[in-house]
């Protein structure tokens, strides 16, 4: 293999950059030209594709730098249509002209399905990236675990629910252990919970504070390491009455608390707190209005004023409650040590996979108690389910405590392996040096897409 393509799909992570880095210089090693595709797979729909050279003479380019969040090829959530053979066609007599032999997608559950189209068309792999972590498996079997059924009597419109097979728990069996940019995100949400606490504290409020995780509720649990009162996560319905027991006992005990709660957290009968309309985003998502906004509503409504009136320390329960989302500052910034090592080593096992003649294959990171971290190869369908769509990986339940609304045990157990020395001595001194530069005052932002746009080449229009 003598040239490969590469592209980011999707969100953006804090961890893109280290996984481009780590396919270059791999790629350096083998003598394989990688060519960087501007703006994920909407590049794919320009006749002219534009593309960066991203290790000419087998050398990275300067502007790209690992210990840069985002993507220097830049993303998008376009995803191409597998019905669409003409469209299909087009693309791959693209990549040809290009004389790109393989192509490397760095994205998560949503670019593993989107992928596979390409994959019966030319050699194609996915190196892992998301902050919510849910692309992977609890045990290999898990995808079997799904059953479908049409909604509304259209014949198009299903809806998926797991039956759950029992299948033993262990950590060793997870299929993609962690994904780069997961650490990262815990670290700045973590960060933001240990702030907000000061807050409370000081102004005797309760504070929800809303992380991302659609359906997965990892992030909410890692931020266990910013030691919230209380964790509420999408995979566990929320029982209000237990709620707001806990929230009256630790508010009568420390004069404030501190919840946290997933994006995608569901009432009782499963239906999501925040959720309002249907998006047109190819992934078909809702929009969340905010789970919590409608957390803070519900706590209003079972607590009222009374209950903060009688402390004499707030005028109503409006005033008591508050809410704060950390938003899109979890996917971006600088990736902590964690992210960027790993990011790196899938990089590269994606340009190793291409070069040993695999298809359809994902670079996955795996864990075991007496060996640690491993990077591997995994077959693509085997993520699938009998109609061939890919689930994102919920929290598996035994990793959560919803009695104590913490992690459990196991939970703990999980999050040790990544977090323990997530942050490098770097982390530290990068921030140290740069942020109160005194040259950040006197000169604007430059940006590596400036000097990017530079390197851009075209295919000649027909």
């Amino acid at each position: 293999m003598k040239r490969i393509g590469i592209l980011t799909a999707g969100g953006d992570t804090p961890a893109l950059n280290a996984t481009i880095h780590g396919a270059v210089e791999r790629a350096n090693k083998l003598k394989i030209e990688i060519v960087g595709l501007i703006k994920g797979f909407n590049c794919l729909f320009n006749p002219r594709v534009p593309h960066v050279y991203l290790n000419p003479l087998f050398q990275a380019i300067p502007e790209l730098d690992p210990t840069k969040g985002g993507t220097l090829i830049g993303s998008s959530r376009d995803y191409v249509d597998p019905d669409d053979k003409t469209q299909l066609e087009l693309i791959h007599a693209r990549l040809k002209e290009l004389q790109i032999e393989g192509l490397i997608c760095i994205g998560g559950d949503g670019t593993l399905n989107g992928l596979q189209p390409l994959a019966e068309r030319l050699p194609t792999v996915l190196a892992p990236k998301t902050i919510d972590n849910d692309l992977g498996m609890n045990y290999p079997s898990e995808p079997e675990e799904w059953i479908r059924s049409i909604e509304s009597g259209d014949k198009t419109d299903y809806k998926y629910k797991r039956v759950s097979m029992n299948v033993p728990f262990n950590l060793n069996q997870i299929v993609n252990y962690a994904t780069p940019g997961y650490a990262t995100a815990v670290f700045v949400s973590a960060q933001g919970v240990e702030r907000i606490r000061t807050t409370a504290e000081s102004h005797r409020r309760i504070a929800i504070i809303e992380v991302m995780g659609r359906h997965s509720g990892y992030i909410a649990l890692g931020t266990a390491y910013g030691q919230p009162d209380l964790i509420l996560i999408p995979e566990h319905p929320l029982n209000v009455e237990l709620l707001i027991e806990k929230v009256k006992y630790l508010y009568d005990l420390q004069k404030n608390v501190v919840i946290v709660c997933g994006e995608g957290i569901v009432d009782e009968k499963g239906n999501e707190l925040g959720a309002e309309t249907k998006s047109t985003d190819p992934a078909g998502n809702k929009v969340l209005s905010g789970a919590a906004d409608a957390l803070r509503a519900k706590l209003i409504q079972e607590i009222g004023d009374r209950y903060f009136q009688r402390y004499r320390r707030s005028n109503s329960a409006k005033e008591a409650i508050f809410t704060r989302k950390v938003g899109h500052t979890q996917r971006g910034g600088r990736p902590i040590l964690f992210d960027r090592f790993y990011a790196a080593l899938l990089g590269a096992q994606a340009v190793d996979l291409l070069a040993e003649g695999r298809n359809n294959a994902v670079s996955v990171l795996q864990y075991s108690s007496d060996k640690g971290f491993r990077v591997e190869g995994y077959d693509a369908n085997r993520f699938r389910d009998r109609w061939g769509l890919i689930h994102a990986r919920a929290l598996h339940p035994s990793l959560y405590d919803p009695a104590t609304m913490k992690p459990s045990k196991l939970g703990i157990e999980y999050l040790l392996p990544i977090f323990t020395d997530a942050i490098g001595g770097d982390d530290a001194e990068h921030m140290r040096q740069t942020l109160f530069d005194p040259g950040n005052l006197a000169q604007p932002y430059h940006s590596v897409n400036t000097d990017v746009h530079k390197r851009i080449r075209y295919l000649a229009e027909k």
